[in-house]
Parts: structure tokens; C-alpha cells; sequence
């Protein structure tokens, strides 16, 4: 019995064993059909992709090419227009030929009208010289003509004066007072060449034109001015004077009151 038992035993121990080896193959072998599946549907995946890319190409690739074939198509066009349209232009742009028209003949000047004007001209001629000898006739005969200067009588052609190459002003010009208004007095120029004298000049309150009230010698160098008034006031000029007319002015002041 207890051998029985024994053999009963391993029989279950072995049908154990074949169960757990079939159940091992079982999943093995639905893990290896799960594995074919996913690599088939990766690949399905994969080659989906790529067939979509390709489409995609082609259609970017016809687009393209369609775009280019237009872009052809009208510069073909617009090449195809423009020589008809420069043709049209220059036809319309060429001018007809005018002939220039013949020139008028001239008239030749006939010889009634040359003799004409002569005729005119000795007539006037004739005419004036009618005039003049009336006019001699009715002169006075008795006047006497005015007699010419004879070369005694002329008088001697008077020479220009030498231009003062330099000429200068008075200097250290100055007023004193006196008893009855001003005494004025200033230094001569260094240059005296062509020197002919001094010009003493006043004008009232600075306005108007300067009046001369003295010419004195080159070796006068003073002059007495009288106050007239003590209203408003009056300027003081010398100049020097030179032999072909030029003149050197001094500074100018002025004093209170009026001079003369």
C-alpha cells in the first residue's frame, strides 16, 4: 500500500511538472505572437509614414513645377506683346514728309520809282537852299562882326596844379577860452610840400553843412572865435589845405553855446 501511495505520488508530481511546462510554453508563445503583432503594426506605422511623406512631396513637387510653368506662360506673353506693341508705336510715330513751298518771286524795283525819288531829292535840295539865301538876305549889313582875339590878345593857357603825393592833418588841435569866446589853436603838418594854408570851419549843434569861417597862411596857427550865444552848441574843424586841392581834416570837438 505504501508503495502504491509512492508511485501515486510521483505520478502527480510528474503531471505537475507537464502542466507547468505546457502552461510555461502557453505564455511563451502568446508573448512571442503579442511581439510579431507589435512589430508588424510598427512596421504597418512606419510604412504609412513614409507613403505619406511621399504624397506630400508630389503634390509640394507639382505645385512647383505648376507655379513655374504660369511664371513661363507669362513672361512668354508679355514677350510675345511687346514687339507689336513697338511695331504699332513707330507707326504711329512716323511723321508724312512736307515739302518746303517754292519761294515767291520778287518784283524787280521798276525804274518809274528810282526816278521818282530822285525827282524828290533835287526838289528839296532846290528848296532849301531857297530858304538859306532868304534868310542872308534879311541880315542887317550895317552890324559889324565881332572881332576874333588876336594871339596877343589870348589869354595864357594856365597848367594844372602837381598832385601832393602825401598830405596830413593838423595836429594837438585845441580851444582856449579868451575874454569874449574861443581862442583856437593847433599844430601844423610835418608834411608841407604843396602846403598852401588852413581852413577854419564851424558847424551848430552838429547838423548841416560845415561853414568856413577863416582861411589863414601856413605859418598862422591860431584863430579868435566870438560867442554870440549860450544856446545850444557848435563844432570846431581845421584842415589842412594843399596847392592841387586836397584836404586833411583834424578831430573835431565841439563846445557849449553859439561862435561866430
Amino acid at each position: 500500500m505504501a508503495v502504491k501511495k509512492k508511485v501515486v505520488a510521483k505520478k502527480a508530481v510528474a503531471k505537475k511538472a507537464v502542466a507547468k511546462k505546457t502552461a510555461k510554453k502557453a505564455v511563451t508563445k502568446k508573448a512571442v505572437a503579442k511581439k510579431a503583432v507589435a512589430k508588424k503594426t510598427a512596421k504597418k506605422a512606419v510604412a504609412k509614414k513614409a507613403v505619406a511623406k511621399k504624397a506630400v512631396a508630389k503634390k509640394a513637387s507639382v505645385k512647383k513645377s505648376t507655379t513655374k510653368k504660369a511664371a513661363v506662360k507669362r513672361v512668354a506673353k508679355k514677350a510675345s506683346v511687346k514687339p507689336t506693341v513697338s511695331g504699332i508705336t513707330r507707326l504711329e510715330i512716323a511723321a508724312p514728309l512736307v515739302t518746303p513751298p517754292a519761294p515767291k518771286p520778287v518784283a524787280a524795283p521798276s525804274q518809274n520809282t528810282s526816278g521818282r525819288v530822285v525827282f524828290l531829292v533835287i526838289a528839296g535840295i532846290v528848296i532849301l537852299g531857297a530858304i538859306v539865301w532868304s534868310k542872308s538876305s534879311g541880315k542887317d549889313e550895317v552890324s559889324s562882326p565881332t572881332p576874333t582875339p588876336s594871339i596877343s590878345q589870348s589869354a595864357e593857357p594856365t597848367q594844372s596844379a602837381a598832385v601832393i603825393a602825401s598830405v596830413e592833418s593838423p595836429t594837438k588841435f585845441v580851444a582856449i577860452k579868451s575874454g569874449d569866446g574861443l581862442k583856437l589853436r593847433w599844430v601844423g603838418p610835418t608834411v608841407t610840400e604843396g602846403l598852401t594854408g588852413y581852413n577854419v570851419e564851424i558847424r551848430a549843434n552838429g547838423v548841416g553843412d560845415w561853414t568856413v569861417i577863416a582861411t589863414v597862411p601856413v605859418d598862422q596857427l591860431t584863430q579868435d572865435v566870438v560867442k554870440s550865444s549860450d544856446s545850444g552848441w557848435t563844432q570846431f574843424r581845421v584842415s589842412s589845405v594843399y596847392s592841387d586841392g586836397q584836404v586833411a581834416s583834424a578831430t573835431v570837438f565841439g563846445i557849449p553855446g553859439e561862435f561866430m
